[in-house]
């Protein structure tokens, strides 16, 4: 049976909120402008990783001023689990070539940095004109040492999971405005 409209999302899996909507839409429009400035009116690609950073990708790219396209890639390293497999593998590739163009690879969360790491040695090897990150979350202390985050949305501490704007468990609650802790993980 499936819940009603009335019931979602529903309260009992829902911890506490750690970025309201509009606190999300502040640090994007930030981080925008970040980025505009960073790369100095180039025109950029946005490899934006599918599925949970779609939110982020959508509003950071309306935020960015100047050309701006957009690719998607699918990698998977937790399937629907709370925890990463430790191994990473790419389900879509880009439709697209970022040979000699300025790269933004947009990811929704940073937790060991590993899916992280991977991608930028694989889009690295096909010789962009230069690479940059910039994730909506990174979790404090767990990133991977050969990752560096060119822009961070939020830190958040601790392991606990996160759902909302586009990050999910099980494909579940990514259409939340917000982060909030997973209650029952």
């Amino acid at each position: 049976m499936t819940a009603a409209a009335s019931d979602w999302p529903p309260a009992d899996e829902i911890g506490e909120i750690l970025f309201s909507a509009d606190e999300i839409q502040r640090r994007v429009t930030e981080l925008g402008r970040e980025i505009t400035e960073a790369t100095g009116g180039e025109p950029l690609l946005l490899v934006a990783i599918l599925k949970g950073s779609i939110p982020f990708a959508a509003d950071l790219m309306r935020a960015i001023e100047g050309p701006v396209e957009i690719d998607y890639m699918a990698v998977s390293s937790y399937g629907d689990e709370t925890k990463s497999s430790g191994i990473v593998r790419i389900l879509k590739d880009l439709d697209t070539t970022v040979h000699d163009k300025h790269v933004i690879v947009v990811e929704d969360i940073i937790d060991s940095g590993l899916t992280m790491a991977y991608l930028v040695d694989h889009l690295q090897k096909q010789e962009p004109a230069s690479l940059r990150t910039v994730s909506l979350l990174v979790r404090e202390g767990k990133t991977h040492p050969d990752v560096q985050v060119d822009h961070v949305g939020f830190e958040i501490p601790g392991p606990a999971f996160v759902i909302g704007y586009g990050l999910d468990l099980a494909q579940r609650f990514r259409n939340l405005p917000y982060v909030a802790y997973y209650a029952k993980g």
